[in-house]
Formats: structure tokens, sequence, C-alpha cells
């Protein structure tokens, strides 16, 4: 009864019943069989006339004793195999509360590198400072946005940073011919981000918006795409890739050679300046580090959420008094009634 009142509080679940199930009536039919058809071999010897007529026995508790730990060592290997978990309805997790969008620019000149001692294209460093950033997010939804000469959503607001950091790892730039290289449309990036936030119920919603150019003709105003993110409620966190000495690239008959790009600061600023976020200037890979480094440091709301079905393994704990109980056997079968 006290068992059972534990369960009863103490509520488990099984990730595999079904596993449990199936091997627990193959259990059942081999207990039914060792208990009911099963006849051990029986030598008889001259012997046995005088044992019985003088009432004399063998014990019996060995072969009780190595039944009985055989048969619990089998149920708790088959409670494994259901894989036993306690369930916690009432343990509260705390969050940051924030949802934020990366808004990242694959246009062309992202292939530009902006060191010559670290020639990783900017679109390179840029995911992997993007991805570096998701893993310090552990429990923020995280979506992404990328735009060139269009805007799309790569990968909505999600809490899997296993998906999220696979799709950034596999964003590209387009073939010299794709029309996706040839634009930068700014606007309709931060609009397409902003609205993945639109039906957002966290306390703080973000956009981290990178680009190393300036809007190109028949993008829409700037001040549509800031009065959609100040109506969300979104702070803007810009980041200007490249700086005022352009970028570098490898020509292939003059070498090194370096390319203007009109990273447009004024208008950065006033984006950020307008949504109560902040501008940043990433001359080299390093600065970017630093700044998403920064922006994780500047954007913590701490908040308690509750969390209903958080499960915990018992899987070691089980497996250690299965090994307890072979060994105990072992010990037993060697050192005490080593006959058996």
């Amino acid at each position: 009864m006290i068992f059972l009142g534990v369960f009863m509080v103490i509520p488990f679940h099984f990730a595999q019943l079904s596993y449990l199930i199936i091997f627990a009536v193959i259990l059942a039919g081999l207990i039914l069989y060792r208990l009911t058809l099963y006849a051990p071999t029986v030598y008889r010897y001259s012997l046995v006339n005088f044992i019985a007529q003088n009432r004399l026995a063998a014990s019996f508790v060995p072969v009780q004793f190595f039944f009985w730990v055989r048969l619990l060592a089998l149920f708790l290997m088959l409670i494994l195999i259901g894989k036993p978990q306690l369930v916690d309805t009432k343990s509260k997790l705390l969050v940051n509360g924030i949802d934020i969008v990366l808004a990242l620019d694959v246009s062309g000149s992202m292939e530009l590198f902006d060191d010559a001692q670290d020639r990783r294209t900017r679109i390179d460093v840029a995911k992997k400072e993007a991805e570096n950033f998701i893993d310090k997010r552990i429990n923020d939804a995280i979506g992404v946005v990328v735009f060139g000469r269009y805007a799309f959503a790569s990968c909505p607001i999600t809490f899997d940073k296993g998906i999220l950091k696979s799709i950034v790892s596999q964003i590209q730039i387009g073939k010299p011919s794709d029309d996706m290289r040839m634009m930068t449309m700014i606007s309709q990036g931060l609009i397409t981000a902003a609205l993945r936030l639109q039906n957002s119920q966290a306390k703080s919603k973000i956009i981290v918006l990178l680009t190393d150019g300036a809007p190109s003709p028949g993008d829409l105003p700037i001040e549509d795409a800031i009065a959609i993110a100040k109506e969300i409620g979104i702070k803007v966190y810009t980041i200007g890739v490249g700086g005022d000495q352009g970028g570098l690239m490898v020509h292939p008959l003059a070498g090194l050679w370096r390319v203007d790009t009109p990273l447009n600061k004024p208008l950065l600023k006033k984006i950020a300046q307008e949504t109560g976020g902040q501008f940043f200037e990433a001359k080299n890979p390093k600065d970017l580090a630093h700044i998403y480094d920064k922006i994780d440091r500047l954007e913590k709301t701490k908040a308690e959420s509750e969390i209903y079905h958080n499960y915990q393994d018992y899987f070691l704990p089980i497996l250690w008094i299965v090994i307890a109980l072979t060994l105990l056997e072992l010990l037993v079968a060697t050192w005490v009634w080593f006959i058996l």
C-alpha cells in the first residue's frame, strides 16, 4: 500500500510504453512456463530411499534465493526497456522571456572579407557568430530572416536550437546570376522580421539586423519599417559590417583587391535609435564577436515560467540496482552456495 501511495504522489511515465508491454508479455509467459510446465531433471540413487526414510532433505533456500534474485533482475531490466521517467508537474524554469529574430544580409557584397589575416567571408563570420549567439540564448525563442533582392523567413521562431543552428549554417549567397545577390532590401528585411514577432507574447521582442550595404532602389521607405517595428514594440539592434574602408577580395590577376561597399551608417543609427536599440560597427571578425556578446549582455529579462510535463530519466539508478543484483548472485554462487 505504501508503495502504491508513493507512485500516486510521485507520478511515473514510461517513454517506451509499447516496448514495455511487449517484453512484459514475454516475461509473463516465461514465468508461467517456469511455474507450471517446467519440470527439472530428477536423478534417482540408492541413497534416496534412506534419505526419505529418515526424513532428511537438502536445503531449498539456495534454489529460492537464486530464482527470486534473477526474477527481480529481469523485472528491473523490463522497467529499463520502458524508459522510466519521473514527471514533475510543479517545477518552475527561469527564462529570459525574449523573442529574437536575426535578420541577415545575403547580398553579393557579403562574400567580401575585412581582414587580410582572416579571410573568412562576411557571411561566414556572420553565420558563425549567429550560431554562438544562439548557443547563449538557451531559453529564448529565435527565428531567422534573410534578405537581398527579396526578404523571407529562413526559420520561424523556435526553441529548437539544433534545427535553428542547422538552418543558419546552410545559409548561402546565391550564384552570380541570382537576383538575391544583386540588391539589398533593408526595409523589406526589417518588415519581414518584424512580422515574425507580430503575435509574440514575450516580454521583450528584438531584431538583430546585420548588413554591409545601403538600401537598393525600389526598397520600401525605411520610415514604414520603423513604424511597424515600433507598433509591435520591437527593439532593433543594427550591425554595420565593413566600415569606411570597404571590403577585400582576391582578384585572379591583381591579387588582394579592395572593394568599396556603401554602408549607410546614418540609416542604421536611425533604425536603432528610433526603436530603442543600438547601432554597432563591425570592421573585422573580432568586432562582430564582441558585438554579439554585448547584445547578449544587454538583453536579459528574467521571468519564471511553469513547466508542465518536465520528465527526469531514472535509467541509471535502476541500472545500478540490476548490476548490484547480478554481482550479488555471482558472489553468493562463488563463495557461499558454490555447488549449485
